[in-house]
């Protein structure tokens, strides 16, 4: 299995943050899409989501699994 990578444009930092996101003017509320984000950009990533209101949960990941 590949190792997770932060979203972050040209960042290749193993992932350490799940971002889990919609937009409701497009998905329902319970769908989540995924942002990886490493130390660095958590912030960044988080901020731009939660801008638009698009951010709900940030979790942390453990091991090499996308799944919470």
């Amino acid at each position: 299995m590949d190792p997770l990578i932060c979203s972050a444009k040209g960042c290749r930092a193993p992932a350490k943050w799940r971002l889990c996101w919609n937009n409701p003017k497009l998905h329902t509320p319970e769908r989540r899409k995924v942002w990886l984000a490493c130390d660095e950009h958590k912030a960044s990533l988080s901020d731009f989501l939660a801008r638009r209101a698009f951010l709900r949960e940030v979790e942390t990941i453990d091991g090499d699994t996308l799944e919470p």
